[in-house]
């Protein structure tokens, strides 16, 4: 994940490190990671913090239920109780639906229980997926956490949003939110609008730090939420001062690289420099 609101300051935090079996792996040293933006190596001269976080995180739940997801709004919500039974006694998370309007389900809690109203919805209208990643972002803006996230349950068509991708991508990165998405389109038999609604989706995950998961029910989403709970739960910072410190507007890209070649990290693509 990272976090750059203000030059001359910048925090790097890569969401994830993982094994190849995608498990999170703990124990690392600066050593082990070297940073490049705008593809120029950050020296060690100008790094000034690196750290090991383990601390609760808030997560915002955005359960589909316009119309196209008439067939699979149950899988949907049986996706939603999974990723809240398996967060942790000091995480919280709020649930929200959406179709042609956005509306609260419950508010932020520790409790692992789906409201009772999730179970009356019918599936109808519109799709206003960015604008609910919009109204994800500004909910977790207020929220004390370390760690944020914006958990989508949807099959990745926007047919009514007044936001653009791009505007709630960079919310979401505004506040330090990863998108994890699952493609609840994948229950279907195939066809361009599943590679579409794939792309959108993985499209949030790749570039916030988060995972797609492309599997929208069985053991293998239990498990892609067992190991997102976890890899929420910690973090590694790097403070730097950015070498380039003009105050552009202009995006910078990031990458972030390991020295051993068995393990993976998952990071923001970048972010935009402050202006004025």
């Amino acid at each position: 994940m990272l976090f750059c609101s203000l030059v001359p300051s910048c925090r790097v935090r890569p969401s994830t490190v993982t094994d190849k079996a995608g498990e999170y792996v703990p124990g690392l040293r600066l050593s082990d990671f070297k940073v490049y933006e705008d593809g120029k190596e950050v020296p060690a001269r100008v790094i000034s913090n690196f750290a090991v976080h383990e601390s609760p995180f808030a997560s915002v739940v955005l359960l589909d239920t316009s119309g196209s997801m008439e067939s699979r709004l149950s899988l949907g919500r049986s996706a939603a109780i999974r990723f809240l039974d398996g967060l942790r006694p000091e995480d919280v998370a709020a649930v929200y639906k959406f179709d042609y309007k956005i509306e609260q389900l419950q508010d932020f809690s520790s409790g692992r229980d789906l409201a009772p109203m999730a179970f009356a919805i019918k599936a109808s209208g519109m799709t206003t997926l960015y604008d609910a990643i919009l109204q994800a972002a500004n909910a977790l803006t207020a929220r004390q956490e370390a760690r944020k996230a914006i958990v989508v349950l949807s099959d990745g068509m926007d047919t009514y949003s007044k936001t653009s991708s791009s505007q709630a991508l960079e919310a979401a990165m505004a506040i330090g939110a990863s998108i994890y998405t699952v493609d609840m389109s994948a229950s279907d038999a195939g066809g361009v609008r599943n590679v579409q609604s794939a792309m959108v989706l993985k499209s949030f995950a790749e570039k916030s730090g988060g995972r797609f998961v492309a599997t929208p029910g069985g053991p293998d989403l239990r498990d892609a939420f067992a190991s997102i709970a976890r890899e929420l739960g910690h973090q590694y910072t790097i403070a730097y001062r950015p070498l380039n410190q003009a105050r552009d507007g202009r995006w910078r890209a990031l990458e972030v690289k390991l020295s051993r070649g068995d393990l993976v990290v998952r990071t923001r693509k970048g972010y935009r420099s402050p202006k004025g």
